[in-house]
């Protein structure tokens, strides 16, 4: 009859039971919660359905494109009022994949990926995903006009996913792909197994001399800073609240990243610096960001929503300062042959930090004549802003001068 829904019940076998859930996997991430900063939370459903009856059925997972980009995605959405998140997750299979099933209240795990706001912030986002048994596909459901939909083996559904860890996640669904995504040995532990040498003897892979991975992990830091300088920047632009949250995630990114680094130095044979310049160099870098990340919260504490020019030249000068660190950090590689323009690129971060304090000065200045005699209240809020805007600033001088030290040691 017209107007009625028809359904097509699918033959295929769906999973009978909720499948348990999996072992830690380095690569399927698991919401992290810190204070001020709780990344978005979202839901998603992992259609699936088993091709046979066997033990060694192949399994299929169904993908679905986004209304945005077109790229293949898993159904997902935000949690639904009054829903728990597995009923949330049910709602969006129905909704964007047309399909109904059984769905498994416990999590395969989650996945987190960055989600590109109106605004230009780019918030960080955490998805949790549930198995979904399907049953029944849909002849017609909301979003059809907007989205295909299309069954993938394991392997194809996590080639045609974007975010990595989503991918680990889908490979990691079946027995034999969770067993190929954790079996992630090195050279010497494949030797080990392949020799049949029992791994108590492998003790003298600890006196292997190791270089580390820092240049990677500077360049990695580096471009954290520049992100949360762009988005500290358009948030004095345009006020949105959003960017508060971004540049505090991102301080949070960067946090990991210097953890990574001291733990390297500690157990790294062979440094490319001085340990005492690898832990000043990041150390600097990472004050920048902290301070950043004190400036958006004194802006949320005081609700700060217009901002002097002064500031936003400040945070103008921030950013540039970000992009020169960050084009310096891969010319350490290098030492020696790039010494020339590491040197041109620290003497324009201390100029520019003489410039901030110019810039500082006149602002003060103003706002003492504007709002002192009248409005001592609101001039302390902008002293505290205009403070934190200077350390900013002042941190890059640091990195400048941890730079110059290396390249006058090396160079």
């Amino acid at each position: 009859m017209q107007g009625m829904r028809r359904e097509h019940v699918d033959t295929t076998r769906p999973s009978p039971v909720c499948p348990p859930p999996l072992p830690s996997h380095p690569k399927i991430v698991t919401p992290r919660f810190v204070s001020g900063a709780h990344p978005i939370r979202q839901i998603a459903a992992l259609p699936y359905r088993t091709l046979g009856s066997g033990a060694d059925a192949p399994t299929q997972v169904l993908l679905v494109t986004s209304r945005g980009s077109g790229r293949w995605v898993v159904p997902k959405g935000n949690p639904g009022s009054g829903l728990s998140s597995h009923a949330a997750a049910t709602l969006e299979a129905e909704e964007e994949a047309g399909v109904q099933g059984v769905i498994c209240p416990t999590p395969l795990g989650s996945y987190r990926y960055r989600k590109k706001r109106g605004n230009g912030a780019s918030l960080m986002v955490d998805v949790e995903v549930f198995p979904f048994s399907v049953t029944r596909e849909l002849d017609s459901w909301k979003e059809q006009a907007e989205r295909q939909r299309k069954w993938f083996s394991l392997a194809e559904a996590a080639d045609s996913v974007d975010e990595p860890d989503l991918r680990d996640l889908i490979r990691s669904f079946g027995p034999e792909e969770f067993r190929a995504a954790t079996r992630r040995r090195g050279v010497l532990d494949t030797v080990v197994q392949k020799s049949k040498v029992n791994r108590m003897f492998a003790w003298f892979q600890r006196l292997l001399p190791r270089t580390g991975n820092f240049f990677e992990m500077f360049e990695a830091h580096a471009a954290t800073v520049v992100a949360g300088a762009d988005a500290l920047a358009r948030l004095l632009q345009d006020g949105g609240r959003d960017h508060i949250r971004e540049v505090i995630e991102r301080e949070h990114d960067a946090d990991e990243i210097t953890r990574q680094v001291l733990q390297t130095v500690r157990v790294t044979f062979l440094t490319p610096f001085d340990r005492g310049a690898i832990t000043a160099l990041i150390g600097s870098m990472d004050d920048a960001i902290d301070e950043m990340q004190a400036t958006v919260r004194a802006i949320d504490l005081y609700e700060i929503d217009a901002f002097e020019p002064e500031m936003k030249d400040m945070a103008g000068i921030v950013v540039d300062a970000a992009r020169l660190t960050l084009e310096a950090m891969p010319l350490l590689r290098d030492v020696a042959r790039n010494g020339a323009r590491l040197h041109e690129l620290t003497e324009r971060l201390v100029r520019m930090e003489s410039h901030a304090d110019d810039i500082h000065a006149a602002g003060l200045k103003r706002g003492y004549k504007e709002l002192g005699p009248r409005d001592p209240l609101q001039f302390a809020v902008q002293r505290e802003l205009y403070k934190h805007l200077e350390r900013i600033v002042d941190a890059f001088e640091d990195v400048a001068n941890e730079i110059d030290g290396i390249v006058i040691d090396h160079a």
